[in-house]
C-alpha cells in the first residue's frame, strides 16, 4: 500500500512526540541523584548595581535579537534549500547526484559554507559589539582568521558526514535511521575524545599549570574531593575575551580541567577554589559520559524523525531519497530535530550545573565566596542576572546567576541554622 502525504504527516507527528517523551524520560534517567540545595529568592538589587544591570541589558538584549536573528536565517537558508532549491541549486544537485558518494561531500560541505556566510554579517555585528563593551579583545583580522578556521573545519567535518550519509542511505534506505543514530552517537564520542587534543590546540595555546598555589590548591580540592582529575590545563582565553570561565572536557586519557589565564588572573584565592571545586563535580558525577547517555537515548527517535521528514520533502521535490538530493532535506530535518530535542538536554544541563553547585558549596564551605565568584562572572561575562523564563527555558544551560546565588545563600542559612 503506498504511502499518501496524510499517512506520511502522521507518521512524522507520532515520531516526533514519541522522540520528545523519550527525551523526557532520558531526562529523568540520566539526571544527577546527588541532592541539590534549592535557592532562597535573592533580589537583583541586594547585588548588582543599577549600573551594572543597565550595562548588561544594553549589552545581552541586542545581542540575544542578533542570535535568534542568526537562528533564522540559518533555518531560512536550510529551507530554501530543502524546499524552494532555486535554479542553480538544483543543477549542482544532479550533477552531484551522478558521482553519490564524492556528491555527497560536496553538498555537505557546501550546505556548511552556505550557513556560515548568510550567518556572517550578524556574527561580525555580534563580535562590534562585544568589542565594543569591551568583552572581546580581538581585532576583526584575528577574529576573521579564526572565523575561517572553524569554517573550514567545520566545512570539512560537513563533507565527511555528507558523503558518509549518502553511503547509509544507499545501503540502508529505509533503515537509515539505525546507522544514522550510531553514527551520531559515534561521532559525538569521538569528538568528544579527540576535541582537547585535535580541535582546541587550533584556537588557542593550552599549557600544563605549572608548579604554584593554583596548581596546589586545584590537587588539594581534588584529594579532598576523592577526584582523579588527570590534567589541569591553562589556556589563553585572554586573546580573545575578558571573559572569566573555566571547564572540564575530553573523554578517558584525554579528560582535563581548563582554566582561562582570565580566571587564574583575577580571581581571588577562595573565588577560585569555588570554581574549581565546580569543576571538579563535573569530574566525580562522570558528566561528559553522562551527556553522551543522553545523546545515545535520544538519537534513534531524533534521527527517525529526520529520516521521515526528509523522505516527504525529498518526495514532494520529485528527488531521489537515496542520492545527495537529499542531504539539503535531511540536514533541514536534523536542524529541526536538534533544536526541539535541545530543549530537554538543557533541562538536564541545568540540573547537572546545579549539582555541581551544590558540590562546590559544600567542598568549600565557603559560600561568601561562592557569591562574589557569580557576581563576578555575571559582571566580567556581561552576564543577565535573570533572562527571560521562555529564553532560559529553550537555551539556558545554566541556572540563572540569581538562582546560584539564592543557592549560596540558602547553603549559608543552613550552616548558620546548624543544618
Amino acid at each position: 500500500m503506498p504511502i499518501t502525504p496524510r499517512h506520511s504527516v502522521v507518521r512524522i507527528g507520532v515520531v516526533a512526540v514519541a522522540a520528545i517523551v523519550v527525551a523526557e524520560g532520558a531526562v529523568w534517567l540520566t539526571r544527577p541523584d546527588a541532592p541539590t540545595i534549592a535557592p532562597a529568592s535573592v533580589p537583583e538589587r541586594s547585588y548588582f548595581s543599577a549600573t551594572e544591570l543597565e550595562r548588561a541589558s544594553d549589552f545581552r538584549g541586542p545581542q540575544r535579537l542578533v542570535a535568534l536573528g542568526a537562528l533564522v536565517v540559518e533555518g531560512g537558508v536550510l529551507i530554501a534549500l530543502a524546499l524552494w532549491r532555486p535554479a542553480p541549486v538544483r543543477r549542482v544537485l544532479r550533477v552531484a547526484s551522478r558521482r553519490p558518494i564524492l556528491g555527497g561531500a560536496a553538498i555537505g560541505a557546501g550546505i556548511s559554507l552556505a550557513l556560515a556566510v548568510t550567518a556572517l554579517p550578524l556574527a561580525i555585528l555580534a563580535n562590534e559589539r562585544a568589542i565594543d563593551f569591551g568583552l572581546s579583545t580581538q581585532s576583526f583580522g584575528p577574529w576573521l582568521a579564526d572565523r575561517a578556521r572553524g569554517v573550514a573545519i567545520g566545512a570539512a567535518l560537513a563533507a565527511a558526514g555528507g558523503a558518509v550519509a549518502v553511503v547509509l542511505l544507499r545501503r540502508l534506505g529505509s533503515r537509515f535511521w539505525i546507522g544514522g543514530s550510531l553514527l551520531v552517537v559515534g561521532a559525538a564520542a569521538m569528538f568528544t575524545w579527540l576535541a582537547p587534543v585535535v580541535l582546541a590546540p587550533v584556537f588557542n595555546k593550552f599549557e600544563a599549570l605549572p608548579a604554584g598555589w593554583v596548581r596546589s590548591d586545584v590537587l588539594e580540592l581534588a584529594r579532598r574531593a576523592g577526584v582523579e582529575i588527570g590534567d589541569v590545563y591553562r589556556v589563553d582565553a585572554s586573546r580573545r575575551s575578558t571573559a572569566i570561565n573555566a571547564y572540564v572536557d575530553g573523554l578517558g586519557s584525554t579528560r582535563r580541567v581548563v582554566l582561562y589565564d582570565n580566571t587564574i588572573r583575577e580571581l581571588s584565592p577562595a573565588e577560585l577554589r569555588s570554581v574549581v571545586a565546580h569543576e571538579l563535580a563535573h569530574v566525580k558525577g562522570n558528566d561528559v559520559p553522562r551527556g553522551l547517555l543522553f545523546v545515545a537515548l535520544i538519537a534513534p527517535l531524533g534521527v527517525l524523525f529526520a529520516q521521515l521528514s526528509a523522505e516527504a520533502l525529498t518526495r514532494r521535490s520529485g528527488d531521489d531519497f537515496r542520492s545527495p538530493a537529499a542531504l539539503p532535506a535531511l540536514a533541514l530535518s536534523l536542524a529541526l530535530a536538534a533544536f526541539a530535542l535541545a530543549i530537554p538536554g538543557n533541562r538536564l544541563s541545568r540540573a547537572v550545573e546545579s549539582r555541581a553547585d551544590t558540590f562546590a558549596l559544600e567542598l568549600t564551605r565557603d559560600p561568601r565566596a561562592f557569591i562574589d565568584l557569580q557576581r563576578r562572572l555575571a559582571v566580567s561575562n556581561l552576564a543577565d542576572p535573570t533572562p527571560p523564563e521562555a529564553l532560559q527555558a529553550v537555551f539556558g544551560t545554566h541556572p540563572t546567576t540569581m538562582d546560584r546565588i539564592g543557592t549560596a545563600e540558602a547553603y549559608e542559612r543552613s550552616i548558620r541554622w546548624g543544618r
